[in-house]
């Protein structure tokens, strides 16, 4: 793929890119509220305004707020032996970005990067998931409506276009998908040596503090775990709590659940799992957990399996070989682990991959910061779920296993762009004797700028 080169585009063609994505979005709202429905049998309206729409939209007016700040030129220090020289960086668009997106989120995960990269000058190409096929074909739609085709492209196909696609010579590669997924898209990028921001998933752990009610902490954990019917990359994944406590919170979780999602079969709130292949995986994981002793509880009423909706469990007592708790679950299925204490939770996060999201609930600081400096993970929300990538100002990406890079406000319009270092040299100036032949006066330099 060879895409000619062009001059960066100024401010005000990038704030009119960034206008003409704002439009387009704001008069397809209900376009893509039905299309994302109808791909996974069951959307939440809710769940897609504001989970899809309005973090996109929300992403859109900050970029445009701070667009100026970030193109600006920075000065940098020049060290004294080449004053009177100047030297400064300028942020630069890479070319092309190629955006992979999943199917969970088929319009956020698209569009998000889409606004960094526009932000920072560059073209875009997109695959949507062939999973979410209604999604994908308004989505490329819209672009076409507003975008030229070198602009900004939307390419559809099945399952077979995704290693095609990885191949491809861009400036820049972002996929969002599982870990699995994403190596084979790092080492199909590599042989371009195109840079890959890589969002992906892994186990994003809650630790409840003695300290915190547990009924407020169910209702809160089980907010963000329910969202999309836990078929999000940053839902919880597993509940650390104190030894003894684990009971107690499966009942507030019980109570939680009839609070938040009254009659899930018939809850026009509750997503459904997007296929009959996932749905297949769930059970599974509920078969082995039943096969190795541990309990399974069902909350909130029957599964509704012609509709994919799939009431909540919590499972208590997991066998530590469990598939539950070594695969990302994607699904209203989580696991209560109990521990000694505050360290022991530590200890056990620091055992395994790090996550894509932490969450601590406590409102005592030491309890906050103990767990802040002892674990690394991509993002945290402290008492509260999934809200830190709701926040236009905090980069959004994953460490080790679970990402590589980030963007989302100023951090995505830098991963998009190159940060060029220029270094001017006036036309008076006294590097001359730094060139051969040398004489006394470069030794005498030396031996001021090394010794003797």
């Amino acid at each position: 793929m060879k895409v000619a080169a062009r001059m960066a585009p100024t401010y005000e063609q990038r704030l009119t890119a960034l206008e003409k994505l704002e439009d387009v979005i704001s008069r397809n709202k209900e376009p893509l509220v039905q299309a994302i429905s109808a791909d996974f049998g069951h959307r939440s309206r809710h769940e897609t305004l504001f989970g899809e729409i309005y973090i996109v939209l929300s992403g859109i007016k900050y970029a445009k707020a701070h667009l100026a700040e970030w193109m600006q030129i920075e000065e940098r220090d020049v060290e004294l032996t080449f004053f009177p020289g100047r030297a400064e960086v300028r942020p630069q668009p890479l070319g092309v970005v190629g955006i992979m997106a999943p199917w969970n989120y088929p319009m956020q995960l698209a569009l998000g990067p889409l606004v960094a990269a526009l932000a920072a000058g560059n073209r875009a190409v997109i695959k949507p998931s062939e999973q979410t096929p209604k999604t994908a074909e308004i989505l490329a739609r819209m672009m076409s409506d507003v975008f030229a085709r070198d602009e900004v492209a939307v390419v559809l196909g099945d399952a077979s276009l995704g290693p095609v696609f990885a191949k491809m010579p861009f400036d820049h590669l972002l996929f969002t998908g599982s870990t699995r997924v994403g190596k084979l898209v790092m080492r199909a990028a590599s042989e371009n040596l195109v840079p890959v921001t890589l969002e992906l998933g892994g186990k994003s752990p809650v630790i409840v503090g003695d300290d915190y009610k547990l009924d407020r902490a169910a209702l809160q954990i089980l907010s963000g775990k329910l969202f999309n019917a836990g078929q999000t990359c940053i839902a919880p994944d597993y509940v650390l709590v104190k030894k003894g406590n684990g009971e107690a919170l499966a009942s507030a979780f019980d109570a939680a659940v009839s609070e938040l999602y009254p009659g899930i079969p018939n809850n026009a709130d509750y997503t459904s799992i997007i296929a009959a292949n996932q749905w297949k995986r769930l059970q599974g994981y509920l078969a082995e957990v039943e096969e190795k002793g541990g309990v399974v509880k069902r909350l909130g009423g029957e599964d509704d399996e012609e509709n994919r909706k799939f009431a909540p469990r919590i499972l208590r007592n997991v066998p530590e070989d469990a598939k539950v708790l070594d695969d990302e679950i994607f699904g209203p299925i989580l696991p209560i682990v109990e521990v000694e204490n505050l360290d022991a939770a530590i200890a056990y996060i620091n055992d395994r991959p790090r996550p894509l999201a932490l969450y601590v609930f406590s409102h005592d600081d030491a309890t906050v910061e103990k767990v802040l400096d002892g674990t690394t993970s991509g993002g945290v929300t402290v008492n509260e779920t999934l809200l830190h990538i709701a926040q236009d100002d905090l980069p959004f990406g994953g460490v080790g296993p679970s990402g590589m890079g980030q963007y989302h406000g100023r951090e995505g319009f830098f991963t998009f762009s190159k940060v060029k270092p220029v270094f001017y040299q006036p036309r008076l100036n006294a590097t001359g004797i730094m060139r051969p032949p040398y004489g006394k006066a470069i030794d005498t330099v030396l031996r001021v700028l090394v010794g003797k």
